[in-house]
């Protein structure tokens, strides 16, 4: 070595240099390094930026602090009415304590795929298919809570729980597509009740306006008359009013009556 120009001291200098080099770590601004010295966990995670593990006395253990989405199986669900549903959802978590993350549980993501399954058909299975339906705010809410509950021990907080996609039978879906046109229809009924109750009592009121004026009525004719040769047809329908007859009636038997009777012959 000498005659190469190395003492020992250059090598051990070396050495050290290399050992400084390996232990020089880079954390990115997402991530946390939790650090164990000879098996113990330090106080705080180191990071972001450069940090120092003195392997093999620190052993660091790398924690991305982002967002991550955690989507659920679909999970088969029996609602309170008795429907058979086919249910998945989608779940947003993100940690918060890196050192609970680590210590508290051996992997959080499995362990909060685990309790959402099963939250997610306990909570499912006490609604009805309506109110899932029509409630699905409400019981993402709920479904966050509970898992909340759940992560919080492990310094992971779940930002949002969203019921992905409800799959229901063919059956169901015939059914409510049923119910669904019957409702329609019993609305165009309604709608068309109150159209006829309106125009009859417009009607009504016409009839006692036109009954209070009798020239009005004459008008009315006239205008009628107006209307139909302005579209050129060959046939003319004139209105007559019933009264008209009986008028003429009531005419001829004053007439009959007011005859001489016929002599009598002895």
């Amino acid at each position: 070595m000498e005659a190469f120009g190395f003492g020992f001291g250059t090598i051990i200098a070396v050495i050290v240099v290399i050992y400084l080099l390996s232990s020089i770590k880079i954390l990115a601004e997402y991530e946390r390094g939790v650090i164990f010295r000879l098996g113990r966990l330090l106080p705080a995670a180191k990071g972001p930026g450069v940090i120092l593990v003195f392997s093999p006395i620190d052993r660091m253990v790398r924690v991305s602090l982002r967002q991550e989405a955690l989507e659920v199986p679909p999970q088969d669900i029996i609602t309170r009415d008795n429907v058979t549903l086919k249910v998945n959802a989608v779940i947003f978590l993100r940690v918060i304590e890196p050192r609970k993350a680590v210590v508290e549980v051996s992997n959080y993501v499995y362990q909060t795929s685990q309790f959402a399954q099963t939250t997610l058909r306990s909570v499912l299975g006490e609604q009805e298919l309506d109110e899932l339906l029509a409630h699905r705010d409400k019981i993402n809410l709920r479904l966050q809570s509970i898992l909340d509950t759940h992560t919080s021990p492990w310094g992971v907080k779940v930002t949002n729980v969203e019921v992905k996609q409800v799959d229901m039978p063919e059956s169901m879906l015939r059914a409510m597509a049923k119910q669904a046109e019957a409702e329609r229809e019993k609305r165009s009924k309604i709608i068309h009740a109150e159209g006829e109750f309106s125009a009859a009592q417009r009607l009504v009121d016409a009839a006692h306006l036109l009954s209070s004026e009798p020239v009005s009525v004459q008008l009315r004719y006239l205008q009628t008359l107006t209307e139909i040769g302005v579209e050129k047809n060959t046939t003319v329908v004139f209105p007559v009013p019933v009264d008209f007859f009986s008028g003429i009636q009531k005419l001829l038997g004053k007439t009959d009556g007011d005859k001489p009777a016929p002599a009598k012959t002895a």
